[in-house]
């Protein structure tokens, strides 16, 4: 009887832009992220989420059901519009297989010492955006 081989599971990444509807404190980004992190475990998605200047940039990776899934709720999501998708695809690897959702943004937006926050400059920049819009 010959052994059973695994495939390796599919992944897909997608990234898009948005506008949030209301300008975010640092409760309520930290209560979106509390909901997202919880929502993505379900899906097995791992992910980054920029805030800065009222507008998200979500890099969100995982099974293309999960990802299909999470992107339909999020286009029915009344806390942002302008909703842009900027790229979706199948990719080999995850780039933030650690977090169930990373947060970057300026770092007044920390007051609750989230864990996986990482703090942006000036101009709205750190390693995980970075990392986040690699090709």
């Amino acid at each position: 009887m010959r052994g059973f081989v695994r495939e390796p599971a599919m992944l897909e990444r997608l990234v898009y832009r948005s506008r949030s509807t209301h300008k975010l404190g640092s409760l309520h980004l930290f209560n979106l992220l509390v909901q997202c992190r919880e929502k993505n475990r379900r899906l097995d998605i791992t992910g980054h989420l920029l805030y800065t200047e009222e507008v998200f940039v979500q890099c969100i990776e995982g099974p293309p059901e999960g990802i299909e899934s999470l992107w339909q709720s999020l286009q029915r999501d009344e806390r942002h519009h302008q909703i842009e998708l900027l790229s979706r695809g199948p990719v080999k690897e995850r780039r933030f297989p650690e977090w169930s959702m990373a947060f970057s943004s300026y770092s007044h937006f920390n007051k609750y010492k989230m864990p996986g926050f990482f703090p942006v400059d000036h101009a709205g920049m750190n390693l995980a955006v970075e990392r986040c819009a690699e090709v």
